[in-house]
């Protein structure tokens, strides 16, 4: 199934990563197409007020990272959270990812905000602690890079909680068949963590700077993920397209009704 996913790139690399690495909605194409080659992106870059046109229709829109808080009020937030409240009302497919994640939950009435407990950085773990059906696999922990000292602290109203940890107790969440969010970063890859780390290294205590850069070691689940956000999309996808066939079906026995 041919996918088309809208991605609302959130940040910019850091100068001193622009060299070695790709941006981070390219991140997303890569990530992706190690999955599933029938898929179509574009890629929207945020900050600087770039946005698809109005009539351009895709199948899913996620926002990636970013360095910014989600409840700050810098011009291009606040037309991001009003953006994604119209494509949540007008019923479009979501997906975010650490700020995207935390964006989504705020837009849609949970609450995000500077954590307690810090920085969390490095390989993380995580325990499933839902499992929907159109989950393809029955794992129940999954391991990701982070970069983060934001939270999600209370989730949207009718969201389910799918992930968690001690550290981040709301670490992914759907809201039916429109909303899929986790905060790890599965586009991430080690040495692009080892680069951010040692870039950011200032801004940690030496000993969680240590422990994240001994993490590096552990298995990152990034193409797990991958694969979950595409389910989900499909799944969605399937279930519009089978719901506006059946009411094709009802308008047409109307119409005969009528005649």
């Amino acid at each position: 199934m041919s996918l088309r996913i809208c991605i609302l790139e959130s940040d910019d690399l850091h100068p001193a990563m622009q060299d070695t690495f790709i941006g981070f909605g390219q991140m997303f194409k890569q990530l992706f197409s190690s999955q599933d080659a029938e898929l179509d992106y574009q890629v929207f870059n945020v900050v600087r007020g770039e946005y698809p046109p109005a009539a351009q229709q895709f199948d899913a829109y996620l926002v990636t990272g970013s360095k910014a808080d989600s409840f700050a009020n810098d011009p291009w937030i606040v037309t991001l959270r009003a953006y994604l409240r119209e494509r949540f009302s007008q019923g479009d497919v979501l997906l975010g990812i650490c700020f995207g994640h935390q964006i989504l939950a705020l837009v849609l009435g949970g609450i995000t905000q500077r954590s307690s407990k810090g920085w969390g950085i490095g390989v993380h773990r995580y325990r499933l602690e839902h499992k929907p059906q159109w989950l393809p696999d029955s794992v129940d922990e999954f391991q990701l890079l982070i970069s983060h000292r934001d939270q999600v602290t209370a989730l949207p109203e009718g969201a389910q909680l799918l992930a968690s940890s001690e550290f981040c107790e709301n670490a992914a969440f759907m809201l039916g068949q429109q909303v899929l969010c986790f905060q790890g970063h599965p586009e991430f890859t080690h040495e692009f963590s080892r680069t951010l780390l040692g870039i950011r290294q200032a801004m940690y205590c030496p000993e969680e700077y240590q422990a994240a850069c001994q993490s590096l070691a552990q298995q990152h689940d990034g193409q797990v993920i991958a694969q979950w956000m595409l389910c989900f999309v499909r799944t969605a996808k399937r279930s519009r397209t089978a719901t506006a066939a059946e009411q094709a079906v009802i308008a047409q026995r109307d119409d005969l009704c009528s005649a």
